[in-house]
């Protein structure tokens, strides 16, 4: 058992929540979705599907029936990944988009049709289910389908996120039909009701996900992509498949990180723990300009290197090995000077608005897991007959030749990425911190206050948070003690304090294992950045 300082000294509305079965998730329909199905005889995994399902109606400014998703889970011998991120259809190429957008558009566009990749989440909870499930897939849906049909009050964040999308989003085929009910965001409490959804979770629940790929739905999606100028064909659909994968690790403070291996951004965090291992955090104060400034350094350099680096394996020019080598990081940790920010490039390892939850049992499992569709409602499409709200996901490709040039079948960089932590093989905490590039800064961040200084998962996830964004431009929560954001910014960092803590500085849900479950169970946190629940039993 971890011996963590259960006193939070961080202003918050949450309380760590100790249970042998634990749900966290954004949204407390959605956790509370995941104890029905664990009071009803069912895993972690059923519980997170369940979750899973209920979040794409509970917080659609996050994730939809279009999403890609991660997993890392525990099985109660091993760890395993899962990468639930589509492809790029058949039919696009750099001259695809060069024909449609001008030779000068870098990337896919950011909103439209010819944003979207082929979406992979349910693919991933059909195969989670199989391989794991104990319950039939169809019950895991039941809850998301009561809600849809039901309706849900619209909670705090949600609601502001929702209003600040609709500018933007409210000329993209289908999402006016789908979320704008009243010809305008819902307000704060209202009801909203999702019929269309609730038709294609009973569609998907009845055919076990095959429609969504091979059927019904896989046609209404090719059909509107079709009317909609887009490429995508049933054939696109029918080809995908999720794929197992083994986790990317390393060792930091006596603990094992691990991270879904790319073509996500989970190596960043990864990079910068190793780069930080090789400095003793634990001398300087917590929330101090010291500490802060060398967690700063430190993603900015392994961020460098994953911009560089990091795409669909095959396409990489070098392995997660390399750049997870601890001379070279070694190397890297020596160019970090105490006094200064610097605009780290990347180096040379070769010689010669996502929703985030996890769940665990008392028999031991344990799933970190996160799916979302980008940039808030994702393209803004919503194919209207079963209210798909379609990710963004292809924006992350680009249009250049490089590691993550767009191709038929191939995946985009992904930022999503869940984690896992073991100590000597043995499973210790299910986590994730949401948003964007955010997420591996969040790992991080949180880590270190865990292992470092002994903060409670709630205590780390409360705790003021810095972004980087590029060069030396970095966002702060208020919340940070003012001399140490005014000593940052003597060394150099251009500091900006932010307010809109939901938009810039993540939330994550932390799930920790005290011991044996059915006789210790776990301490469970949940994020109060969102409108979140962290629930057990």
């Amino acid at each position: 058992m971890k011996n963590f300082d259960f006193h939070n000294p961080y202003p918050t509305t949450r309380i760590p929540v100790f249970a042998r079965n634990a749900v966290s998730t954004s949204h407390p329909l959605a956790a509370q979705a995941g104890l029905r199905i664990l009071w009803k005889g069912g895993n972690a995994v059923d519980a997170a599907i369940a979750a899973a399902a209920a979040m794409m109606i509970c917080e659609p400014v996050s994730n939809g029936l279009g999403s890609d998703a991660f997993a890392i889970l525990w099985d109660g011998k091993q760890l395993q990944g899962i990468n639930g991120s589509g492809p790029a259809p058949a039919a696009w190429t750099p001259q695809y988009f060069e024909k449609k957008y001008g030779a000068d558009a870098k990337t896919p566009p950011k909103r439209g049709i010819d944003s979207v990749s082929i979406p992979g989440a349910v693919g991933m909870w059909m195969a989670l289910s199989q391989r794991y499930g104990k319950l039939p897939f169809g019950d895991l849906i039941a809850p998301a389908i009561e809600i849809a049909e039901r309706g849900y009050l619209v909670p705090i964040v949600v609601q502001q996120k929702w209003e600040a999308a609709t500018p933007e989003l409210k000329d993209q085929p289908g999402f006016a039909r789908s979320f704008l009910p009243w010809g305008r965001a819902p307000k704060v409490g209202e009801m909203f009701q999702f019929p269309a959804a609730a038709r294609a979770l009973r569609l998907i629940a009845e055919t076990k996900g095959e429609a969504y790929y091979k059927g019904e739905i896989a046609e209404a999606l090719a059909r509107f992509s079709k009317e909609n100028g887009g490429a995508h064909t049933v054939q696109d659909f029918a080809n995908y498949r999720p794929e197992w994968v083994t986790p990317v690790a390393k060792n930091y403070r006596g603990y094992t990180v691990h991270e879904i291996p790319p073509n996500g951004q989970g190596i960043a965090a990864l990079m910068a723990l190793g780069i930080l291992d090789k400095f003793d955090l634990a001398s300087h104060k917590i929330d101090g300009a010291d500490s802060q400034h060398l967690q700063i350094e430190a993603m900015k350099l392994a961020f460098a290197d994953t911009y560089r680096y990091v795409a669909e394996p095959s396409s990489m020019e070098l392995t997660p090995a390399q750049m997870l080598d601890d001379g070279y990081l070694a190397s890297r940790a020596r160019l970090i000077d105490m006094k200064r920010a610097q605009d780290f490039k990347a180096g040379n390892p070769v010689k010669g608005g996502t929703i985030y939850l996890t769940a665990a049992d008392e028999n031991g499992m344990m799933i970190s897991f996160i799916q979302s569709n980008y940039m808030g409602f994702g393209s803004g499409c919503v194919e209207p007959t079963f209210g798909i709200s379609l990710q963004n996901r292809g924006h992350g490709f680009s249009t250049q030749p490089g590691p993550n040039q767009v191709a038929p079948g191939k995946r985009p960089f992904h930022t999503i990425i869940p984690a896992f932590l073991t100590k000597d093989g043995a499973p210790v905490m299910s986590f994730g911190v949401m948003g964007g590039n955010m997420q591996p800064q969040g790992h991080m961040q949180t880590l270190v206050r865990m292992l470092d200084y002994h903060q409670s998962p709630q205590a780390a996830c409360d705790a003021p948070r810095w972004r980087f964004n590029a060069g030396l431009e970095i966002n702060v929560e208020k919340q940070m003690p003012q001399a140490t954001v005014q000593e940052l910014i003597g060394r150099g960092h251009r500091m900006e304090v932010i307010n809109d803590n939901y938009q810039d500085f993540g939330a994550g849900q932390f799930i920790w294992r005290m011991g044996d479950p059915k006789k210790e169970g776990y301490v469970v946190a949940s994020d109060s950045r969102r409108d979140g629940l962290a629930a057990g039993f």
